[in-house]
């Protein structure tokens, strides 16, 4: 059973390896709603943190976060599919893994931040906000000239999931402009049956 919401990008890495990995038959999924400022009762018991994605598994296990359950998926369906086994690989997936997830923090606590009554923002941590932002983009832009058509790993769904979620919920920013590279990148991976049927919304 998966703690589960059609709007959290973490939950969608989750929905996405399910899907790239055939796996989505497996998942009972279970609306979840957590809020920073109000623990969800009924998924303590799950996850202390009250954080989701949370998998409970047959045996009444529960394993969270969004990485550890996708490299679990991974390992059911054989592995080495969407986290390389070893080697070069491996760490430049889980890296890039780390960069698309860290940025995902990054944006849920800028939405928050922009989301207060102006008198209750603060000024610098907007400003840091979008300076990570820019270096985020510019950094991704640099690199996924040079990444492979059709190749879409841990590291690849992590950002394909960051930038779904910045037209989900910034799409002011206009990221694209000046970005051909990454733009025509996310194209690609937006447009796989597993980014596709994952799509985020309000409900």
């Amino acid at each position: 059973m998966l703690h589960w919401s059609p709007r959290s990008p973490f939950v969608r890495k989750v929905m996405v390896a399910a899907h790239e990995l055939g796996l989505t038959d497996r998942l009972a999924l279970t609306r979840t709603v957590v809020r920073m400022g109000q623990p969800n009762a009924a998924l303590l018991p799950d996850n202390p943190l009250s954080k989701i994605p949370t998998l409970v598994l047959p045996d009444g296990t529960a394993i969270h976060d969004s990485l550890v359950i996708c490299d679990y998926l991974d390992a059911e369906a054989g592995g080495g599919r969407l986290v390389p086994a070893a080697g070069p690989a491996r760490w430049a997936a889980l890296t890039r893994h780390a960069l698309g997830n860290g940025w995902l923090d990054l944006l849920i606590l800028w939405r928050n931040e922009r989301d207060k009554p102006d008198a209750a923002r603060t000024a610098e941590w907007l400003d840091s906000f979008a300076a990570k932002t820019d270096a985020t983009l510019a950094r991704l832009e640099r690199d996924a000239a040079g990444w492979p058509a059709g190749r879409c790993d841990i590291g690849d769904i992590a950002v394909g999931c960051a930038l779904c979620y910045l037209d989900f919920r910034f799409a002011d920013l206009g990221w694209r402009d000046g970005r051909p590279a990454l733009a025509a990148w996310h194209d690609g991976i937006a447009a796989r049956p597993s980014f596709r049927a994952t799509e985020a919304v309000d409900d």
